[in-house]
């Protein structure tokens, strides 16, 4: 097993953002995708990153040309034997992510740590499909990855010390600073912050205010740096509305109720940035 070496599935937003901080922080970098057309937009979302953080002079050119050489794409899993920190940073889908933990957990060498980016889902019931759920672990970065600080690290009720060690060790190596977090939907940010979101669009659906005075309020009158329905845009609405669902589920509490509206822009496709249009265009 190599502890120069770590494995990503997923090459979109997150999985590639995970991919550049491990890549410039000396790792190499095996990041999986289903097709190489996936692969590819993550390896140029990830070299554009890269050379911005150029021309801003926050790093030089050989730093980002060594970080990109240590990045490798591939379709097959079988690629990722050998690593020590298997990363999966899959779609918030149970299903989905499930089926993955099952094949890594299979591959994967006995000392290697699997870790997960979910930023919703119980790490406990994804620990329960593994065959030694002791090496399971939430890692949860944030959005964009390069820029934001922070890791939430989510131990399981089967999670053992040796592996939240490792995720901390590697937390601190690619620079972010880690807060360890008791299993519980939505953990610590989104547990707050989605629900905010939420909130917001019952306030649109209303018709208290405006999308961009809504915005502009919670910016001047809270010191937020983006208004919540900007940010559920940026998050992608599709998203916010799944994290909803899973406090809904797992509280089953009322106050978690997604909106009416954010369910009905997502049926429209709707989803904010990565569509072209949420509560703003985005032509």
């Amino acid at each position: 097993m190599d502890e120069r070496r770590i494995g990503v599935i997923g090459a979109g937003t997150m999985g590639n953002g995970i991919a550049q901080v491990s890549a410039l922080a000396g790792y190499d970098v095996t990041m999986i995708d289903v097709d190489d057309a996936a692969l590819q937009r993550g390896r140029d979302a990830l070299q554009s990153s890269l050379a911005r953080m150029v021309k801003k002079g926050t790093l030089a050119q050989a730093d980002a040309d060594a970080a990109l050489q240590r990045v490798h794409g591939s379709t097959e899993l079988q690629q990722l034997r050998g690593a020590h920190l298997l990363i999966e940073a899959a779609t918030e889908r149970l299903e989905l992510k499930l089926r993955i933990l099952r094949q890594l957990d299979e591959l994967a060498d006995d000392g290697a740590v699997i870790a997960t980016n979910t930023s919703s889902i119980s790490i406990t019931q994804l620990a329960a499909v593994l065959r030694r759920p002791q090496r399971f672990i939430g890692v949860h970065f944030f959005n964009p990855v390069p820029l934001m600080a922070l890791v939430e690290l989510i131990r399981g009720l089967q999670t053992d010390d040796a592996s939240h060690a490792a995720a901390r060790r590697f937390v601190e190596r690619v620079g972010k600073t880690a807060v360890d977090v008791r299993n519980s939907p939505g953990f610590v940010v989104n547990r707050l912050l989605v629900p905010m979101i939420n909130e917001a669009v019952f306030v649109l659906q209303e018709g208290v205010a405006s999308a961009a005075d809504i915005d502009a309020a919670m910016k001047l009158g809270c010191n937020h740096p983006i208004g919540p329905l900007a940010l559920a845009d940026m998050i992608g609405l599709d998203t916010v509305l799944a994290v909803m669902q899973v406090f809904y589920d797992g509280f089953n509490d009322p106050k978690y109720r997604p909106a009416p509206l954010l369910k009905e822009m997502v049926d429209a496709g709707r989803l904010g940035r990565k569509s072209g249009h949420g509560f703003y265009r985005y032509d």
